[in-house]
């Protein structure tokens, strides 16, 4: 059987970077509480668009006789003129990279997405791609990005892990079952972490009678304004409480005066319903994420339990759908999950950014359906097995490392015709 090739295509690779939790797993196996499992692909070329003091990609690469480019299209072309691999791994996350005027990091996951989409065009071929967390900081990238992948027919996926972490107690919300209020509890960066929250939250509420409708709205208040909200029943603290008493880490109840800096995401959906993300910043509260949904007097909640964080177990489940994804071309939830969620963040900060004004949305008109069989994730509700085993990696500058393959080609042609 021929090798399944994967370029990896990465803003930065240091110890505990989304590479290294992601990338690392594609080449040694991925864990999981049944044990580790070996990949059915390989990564055979790698693209660092910053170089970290601590890289330890190019590590990474020397052990395991990966080749480093230094641009995307080598990387997709090994070097040759036509597109040579099978898939396209994008992590555009972590690096020195700056914020706007929103507080957004301007990562650079439009312009990754738009090279890998050139070397399609030039090599007239479409291979599946993955990007990591949300679609783009600015939501006419996403849209862009979006249009493009449905347009030309490119196997595309994206997101979050959380939907794949272990859940506990192992809850998911019913499919067409219906539901009155959701909460989310999120904590630490308002957009990079808020996103990851937003995630835990849509892959419950989508599963309501008819699906995802959309968001008319979105608001985002902070500080003093978040607990008056709830006051004023715009979100509801006992759901905060039945989500913050689930974590297996952290206090029994939501405390204002043990918050320093909290933030609420208001979402109001095309249906009606209304789903609220809180995060509680850094006031070390809380390291994990929770969820909470109630119809009538029944409620629900559960942890969205990560794993130890310097092993970072969970991207072996999202390694797994992703190689799942990248072996069929059919993703394992719908992308409109992730456009849907890309949408809501941004708005939020343009909302946190203009002193908690409600943002319309009627872009965010998104309708779709969940998948009745759900993403492969854990059974257990805590890590097992080798999902807790130790992360094992090189020490940055202390090994032999690869050295990058400069580009050969400047773009320049001579004598072409149009």
């Amino acid at each position: 059987m021929d090798t399944f090739k994967i370029a990896a295509i990465v803003t930065s690779y240091p110890p505990l970077s989304h590479a290294s939790a992601i990338v690392t797993k594609f080449i040694r196996g991925f864990p999981t509480d049944e044990g580790l499992i070996s990949p059915r692909t390989k990564i055979v070329s790698i693209y660092i668009d910053q170089i970290h003091k601590n890289d330890i990609g190019h590590q990474i690469a020397y052990m395991h006789d990966i080749t480093v480019y230094e641009s995307i299209r080598a990387a997709m072309t090994l070097g040759t003129e036509n597109l040579q691999v099978d898939a396209v791994l994008i992590i555009g996350e972590h690096g020195d990279y700056p914020k706007n005027g929103l507080g957004q990091e301007m990562l650079p996951r439009k312009y990754f997405f738009e090279q890998v989409v050139g070397v399609m065009n030039e090599s007239d071929r479409i291979v599946p791609v993955f990007s990591d967390k949300h679609l783009s900081y600015n939501w006419q990238d996403a849209a862009w990005i979006y249009e493009t992948a449905r347009d030309m027919g490119i196997p595309f996926w994206a997101g979050s892990a959380i939907p794949v972490s272990w859940r506990n107690p192992n809850f998911e919300h019913l499919l067409n079952e219906p539901l009155d209020d959701s909460l989310v509890l999120g904590f630490h960066m308002l957009e990079r972490y808020g996103f990851h929250a937003i995630e835990g939250l849509q892959c419950q509420v989508e599963r309501r009678p008819g699906g995802e409708t959309g968001v008319k709205s979105v608001r985002c208040l902070s500080g003093y304004q978040v607990w008056e909200s709830e006051k004023s029943g715009l979100w509801s603290k006992d759901l905060g409480n039945h989500a913050i008493s689930a974590l297996l880490e952290g206090p029994a109840n939501l405390d204002p005066s043990q918050i320093d800096n909290p933030h609420v995401f208001l979402i109001e959906y095309s249906d009606g319903l209304r789903g609220s993300v809180l995060m509680l910043g850094d006031s070390g509260l809380i390291s994990s994420f929770a969820y909470a949904e109630c119809l009538d007097d029944k409620v629900n909640s559960f942890e969205y339990t990560l794993g130890n964080h310097s092993s970072t177990p969970v991207f072996g489940y999202l390694g797994l759908n992703i190689e799942d994804f990248f072996l069929t071309s059919s993703p394992p939830s719908p992308l409109e999950r992730t456009y849907l969620t890309t949408g809501i963040l941004e708005a939020a900060m343009l909302s946190n950014n203009r002193s908690g004004e409600i943002v319309k949305t009627p872009y965010l008109d998104i309708s779709y359906v969940p998948f009745e069989k759900s993403v492969r994730r854990p059974e257990g509700v805590l890590p097992s097995g080798a999902s807790t085993d130790s992360l094992i990696l090189p020490d940055p500058g202390k090994s032999y490392a690869s050295v990058s393959v400069p580009i050969s080609n400047d773009g320049t042609v001579r004598n072409e015709q149009h």
